[in-house]
């Protein structure tokens, strides 16, 4: 297994670095932004963001057909070419609005962090839906060997929106990719963790078909973990009862005879009025 890597100037050196590119991102230095061919720019491999909403992406094209670009994308140099940092949509949206070329600026950011700094870029900027935004938490836990507390610490997030993020990528693909695409929100999703997966499928389905806001799902969740403790309990109750009357039962068989046991009761049954006399008999 690889080893991990170190935290000190590691990670806090990423994200530094991505910090930098934003501050000439927003100085908009005319020296810094070039105009570059979109042919010549490869997307980010490791980009964490994996759904694009294409309506969105239509209407950001359209936008940058009438407006130009307004924010410039953000690029490393490869080899004689260029590869996508941030920006991923306005990339898309450029290449929809049928544009040759499209204003970037080029990082100076080493090559080997690309996948860090992809995470770290999504993470300053959210631009990742929840489910992406705790995978992401998650391989830079794993990446680093950190804990949340520290990532908290450099990321800049509460150590509890990072756990709470975190809980999501536990949920059922199904969900998951309901959360995706906007049709459970976030508050709906958090109150979900922890069920089991048929009732966590029955309250999705329920969100769905009834248009259930949060405060209704959690009624609704809390109701379900009651019956679930009372259903518990009274299980558990009958198991006890029917071990108590185990004794019993074993010395019925050894008479021949068949029973059932059902809540507080025990039923001999008895073939025939010969059965009954000779079980009459043992007992006196």
């Amino acid at each position: 297994m690889a080893a991990k890597k170190a935290l000190g100037r590691g990670l806090g050196a990423i994200f530094e670095d991505v910090e930098d590119a934003y501050s000439r991102d927003i100085s908009d230095s005319a020296d810094l932004v070039r105009e570059i061919e979109v042919d010549r720019i490869s997307p980010n491999p490791y980009q964490p963001r994996k759904y694009f909403n294409e309506t969105a992406i239509k209407e950001l094209s359209e936008s940058i057909k009438k407006h130009g670009l307004l924010q410039p994308i953000l690029v490393i140099a490869k080899d004689d070419d260029y590869m996508l940092l941030a920006g991923e949509r306005r990339f898309r949206a450029t290449k929809e609005a049928g544009l040759g070329t499209i204003r970037a600026i080029v990082a100076d950011i080493e090559s080997e962090n690309l996948r860090e700094l992809a995470l770290i870029e999504n993470i300053q900027r959210e631009d990742l839906n929840p489910i992406e935004l705790g995978i992401a938490y998650k391989e830079l836990i794993e990446e680093y060997n950190i804990t949340q507390e520290g990532l908290s610490e450099i990321i800049k997030k509460s150590r509890t929106q990072i756990t709470n993020t975190l809980r999501l990528i536990t949920l059922s693909d199904k969900t998951k990719n309901l959360v995706v695409i906007g049709k459970i929100s976030q508050g709906h999703a958090k109150i979900l963790v922890g069920l089991d997966e048929n009732d966590e499928e029955t309250v999705v389905n329920t969100i769905l078909g009834q248009k259930l806001s949060v405060r209704e799902t959690e009624q609704l969740v809390k109701k379900i973990k009651n019956s679930e403790v009372k259903n518990n309990s009274v299980k558990k109750k009958e198991i006890v009862e029917a071990l108590e009357f185990t004794p019993l039962k074993n010395k019925l068989a050894s008479f021949g005879l068949k029973t059932k046991t059902k809540a507080h009761s025990i039923t001999i049954e008895f073939e025939n009025s010969e059965s009954i006399n000779q079980f009459l008999k043992k007992i006196k």
